[in-house]
């Protein structure tokens, strides 16, 4: 039995999980998680007990110094609370951790019973994969379900992906099985460029659940990071004529796919993201107005709504002419 002394009693709570490692190309998701965390202050009321998921082989502890005091940080998997505050106030749950070298079952039904503890009425969980993808376009963001009522009414799509999954996948499943309403967002990291940090995309995935949980997220300094590192990797694919001439042909095959898409629904979301910035009062106004940096989903080369899983494939050297095959998993 999960005992929660101290956490006071939650508002419409919402959790929201990421985790290192397969899930987490480009560190792009555990940053969002990260910096949620950082910017609403979080405080932490609990810790998975690290000997019963990991493997210190594989994911090692760290010395460190405190005081002239030596201590140990182990690698585990830690819950915290913040409080989102305006016109009407409601708690994020926020789960950031490694994904667990054994035990999945254990793992994810500790998580569902703080999340039954909690009343959490709703469980995100933050992903991203490798994909054929140009850095200099909006990132690719999926919402994806396993439960067909709730990709109705959240307007995400049913997964259909058959193989090898993550920590993601799992804890989806176990949400659904247990009857709590639970979402996958994936953002789709460039494989040319796989190399963390991905502020482009932890943009991204911090705009796509802005969206979805219908809350303003102060953004800080991610804006101005995402610019910056787009243009560290326009300056890298500029002095390599190969990168660029594949960069390229993602350009073309991804503007060509998306062009249907380029007016009505897309158009609006963002405009409607613009307004509610231009007039969200102090975390507006931290946030800045970020479209140009990030973005939402289209139909277009790269289509994770039919996995929730894992990476589309391990980082490989771009050829010219795409004619690599399509991801096998999102």
């Amino acid at each position: 039995m999960i005992e929660l002394e101290g956490v006071p009693e939650l508002i419409d709570p919402v959790m929201v999980a990421a985790f290192e490692g397969w899930n987490d190309a480009g560190d792009a998701a555990s940053t969002a998680v990260a910096h949620l965390d950082r910017e609403w202050k979080g405080e932490v009321f609990a810790a998975l007990d690290a000997e019963d998921y990991y493997d210190f082989q594989v994911n090692r502890p760290t010395v460190w110094l405190d005081g002239g005091v030596r201590k140990i940080t182990w690698p585990t998997t830690r819950l915290s609370v913040v409080r989102v505050g305006g016109d009407k106030p409601r708690d994020l749950v926020l789960v950031r951790g490694i994904e667990p070298s054994m035990r999945w079952r254990s793992f994810c039904n500790e998580l569902l019973g703080f999340a039954h503890e909690l009343g959490v009425e709703l469980v995100v969980i933050l992903g991203a994969l490798l994909g054929d993808t140009p850095h200099t376009r909006p990132v690719p963001v999926s919402g994806v379900t396993s439960d067909p009522d709730l990709a109705q009414r959240m307007d995400l799509e049913e997964t259909k992906y058959e193989g090898p999954t993550g920590i993601v996948g799992i804890l989806q499943e176990a949400c659904t099985h247990a009857g709590v309403p639970a979402v996958s967002l994936w953002a789709a990291v460039p494989h040319y460029v796989s190399q963390p940090p991905n502020p482009k995309a932890t943009l991204a995935l911090l705009n796509r659940l802005e969206d979805l949980i219908d809350v303003r997220i102060p953004l800080g300094e991610l804006p101005e990071d995402a610019r910056a590192w787009q243009v560290g990797v326009d300056q890298l694919a500029a002095e390599d004529s190969e990168v660029a001439e594949y960069v390229q042909t993602l350009e073309e095959a991804r503007d060509t796919a998306e062009l249907p898409e380029a007016s009505g629904e897309a158009i609006a979301r963002e405009f409607e993201r613009y307004l509610r910035r231009r007039d969200g009062g102090p975390t507006g106004a931290a946030g800045g107005h970020a479209t140009a940096d990030g973005g939402d989903t289209g139909p277009g080369a790269w289509n994770p709504k039919d996995n929730p899983g894992g990476r589309a494939r391990p980082p490989k050297p771009p050829r010219a002419g795409g004619d690599d095959e399509e991801s096998s998993e999102d």
